[in-house]
Order: structure tokens, then C-alpha cells, then sequence
């Protein structure tokens, strides 16, 4: 008999702020002799093929660093695609079973502007995991309940070894002062949206579908099992704030046998009840469709329903926020910087 899968926390459904998806890049490393330290932040599954070696050994995809013969620890920062409040770390150390690092910390710094890693050792750095112990070849799960805002994170190994990946799991908060209240994404993850409920996610996260940018293939959009009953598929998301939606795209590209038929989307009003944004409307496969809606109320979510079932690469609402929603946005944002 097959043994269930383990049951992930919860703050593993939230964007990884730190994913190259989202620009998250690898600054600089102590040590990354046996295996590149930009492989932290790759967002595909890590891979591994037995007895390839090239001129420094085993070929490793994660960032190893070579056995330390002095005092130390190794050390590398991560500046986050997205800023955000971290509610979770995943230090993943698949394939890394004889050379992974006994204990790892984690920490993190909000920081304005574009600092260099020379510019950030000298920060002030809150502890998120402390010298915490660690498996190899597992993920290795670390809840964290810092209410403060993040834009770079710090992963340390006691001493040195090697780590597939860093994710960094929380929820995206913007600086108001980059964003436009009159013109922009209502529903990007990148200006403060995040995904409130999914209908069903067997392929892939409903994330994707509000990651910037456009779907290379398939697996980094939104995809359902099939259905075999007589219901329908769904995503709910909150909005960056209260705001008003002006035009909805809706991005089948890269599926061409599993587009969904049908689309409609919905705004939620102040009083729990959804209102029509995009009615029914068929959909093409592999196709990015642009819709102007009519002049609609303030909402403050939106729900895509796709019929029967299927995937979508991005759902876009364009539009603005009301007085209501650039007031939340700037609120949320003090709240986790103060």
C-alpha cells in the first residue's frame, strides 16, 4: 500500500516571493565551488542525474559550496522578486544527502531602492529561522511569523554543504510610491493581489495566473484536473485594493487541448454579493483574449470561472483603485514597515 503524501503547511499555497518567475535573483555567495548559487531561486523542481560529473564533481542542481577548513559559516542573499510579508521558508535539500548542511538560519531586511550586497552587510537583519536544524534530500519546512515587510532575505549554512532551493512563501506587499492608483493591474501579485480560493489545483498553482509577464509553456499557468460531473472551475482572488475593472485579458496561450470553453468574471461588492464584470463569454485555445468592459461598481475581488474546466496562463484586470483601495494600499504598506 502507497503511503500518503505528507500534508504541506498551509503558507505553502502563497507566492515564492524569492522565484526568478518573479525576478528574485541570487547577489552573492560566500562559496559556490561545486554548484552555482542562482539555482536557489529557480522555480521548476530540482533535478538530479547520478554520475555526472564535470571538472568539479558531481554536478549538483542547487548551490554547494566546498567543505570549510577553518571556522565559518557560508552564506548567500537573495533579493525577492516581490517584497512581502513572509509567512514560511522551504530550505529544499533534494539530492544533497552526504554534503547538505547540518543547520541553517535564515534571515531577513527591508530595504529601499536597489542596495549591492557589499551595501547590505552591514543592515539590519531580523532572524526569521535561527540555526535551525536541517535534513538532507527533504524539503525542510520552516514556519515564520514576522509581521514585517521583506526585500531580501539572507540563508545561512552551519558550516557549508549544499541546498537545491530557497523558497521564500508570503504575501506580496507593494510600495505605493511605484505604483500608479490610476492605471494598473488590479489582480497582479506584484501590486498586492493574492489568491483567496481555487476550485482545484492538480497541475499547478493559481498563482501563475497573476505572476508578471507572459507563460513560457504550459506549467507556468493555471491548470485543472478534468471533471467529470456537471460543475465548474474557479479561482477567487482579492484585489490590490478597492478599485473599479476597465478591461479584463484572459490568456489561454500555450493550451491548445485543455482551454477552457467558456470564462466569466465577477467582482464582489461591499456586501458579499458578486457582480458581473465579464459575462459567459467562449474562449479560442492558445489564445490572449482582451475584453473592455463596461463602466462597472468599486469592487474589492474578483472570481474567474472557467466551464467545465481546463487552464488559463494569466487573467489581467485593468482598471484603478478608488480613493478607498489607494488608502488600504498605503496603510498595508506602513503597517509593515513602521
Amino acid at each position: 500500500m502507497e503511503e500518503p503524501l505528507p500534508v504541506r503547511p498551509e503558507w505553502t499555497d502563497l507566492p515564492d516571493l524569492a522565484s526568478r518567475r518573479f525576478g528574485g535573483t541570487v547577489m552573492w555567495a560566500t562559496d559556490e565551488l561545486f554548484a552555482e548559487k542562482e539555482n536557489l531561486v529557480n522555480p521548476w523542481r530540482p533535478a538530479h542525474r547520478a554520475e555526472t560529473f564535470g571538472p568539479k564533481g558531481q554536478v549538483y542542481d542547487g548551490w554547494e559550496t566546498r567543505r570549510r577548513r577553518a571556522p565559518g559559516d557560508d552564506h548567500a542573499i537573495v533579493r525577492l522578486g516581490l517584497g512581502g510579508v513572509v509567512s514560511g521558508v522551504i530550505v529544499d535539500t533534494a539530492f544533497f544527502k552526504g554534503n547538505y548542511p547540518p543547520f541553517v538560519s535564515v534571515a531577513a531586511v527591508s530595504v529601499p531602492g536597489y542596495p549591492s550586497a557589499e551595501e547590505l552587510r552591514g543592515a539590519d537583519w531580523e532572524v526569521l529561522v535561527d540555526h535551525a536544524p536541517a535534513a538532507g534530500d527533504v524539503e525542510n519546512f520552516f514556519p515564520v511569523a514576522s509581521p514585517r515587510r521583506s526585500t531580501h532575505v539572507r540563508l545561512t549554512q552551519h558550516p557549508d554543504g549544499g541546498v537545491a532551493r530557497l523558497r521564500v512563501h508570503g504575501d506580496p506587499v507593494p510600495d505605493p510610491a511605484l505604483l500608479d492608483p490610476r492605471s494598473l493591474d488590479l489582480a497582479a501579485l506584484e501590486n498586492g493581489a493574492r489568491v483567496t480560493g481555487c476550485s482545484n489545483r492538480f497541475y499547478s498553482s493559481p498563482n501563475n495566473l497573476f505572476s508578471p509577464g507572459l507563460a513560457a509553456h504550459q506549467a507556468e499557468g493555471w491548470e485543472t484536473a478534468r471533471r467529470r460531473d456537471d460543475g465548474n472551475d474557479w479561482v477567487t482572488v482579492a484585489l490590490a485594493g478597492a478599485g473599479l475593472v476597465r478591461f479584463a485579458e484572459l490568456d489561454t496561450s500555450n493550451l491548445k487541448g485543455n482551454a477552457p470553453g467558456w470564462a466569466a468574471v465577477s467582482g464582489r461588492l461591499d456586501d458579499g454579493e458578486w457582480a458581473p464584470l465579464l459575462p459567459r463569454t467562449r474562449l479560442q485555445p492558445d489564445t490572449r483574449h482582451r475584453f473592455a468592459l463596461t463602466e462597472g461598481p468599486e469592487v474589492t475581488e474578483a472570481r474567474l470561472d472557467i466551464y467545465p474546466d481546463g487552464g488559463l496562463a494569466r487573467l489581467r484586470l485593468h482598471g484603478e483603485l478608488t480613493k478607498r483601495g489607494h488608502e488600504s494600499v498605503t496603510a498595508r504598506f506602513a503597517e509593515t514597515t513602521a
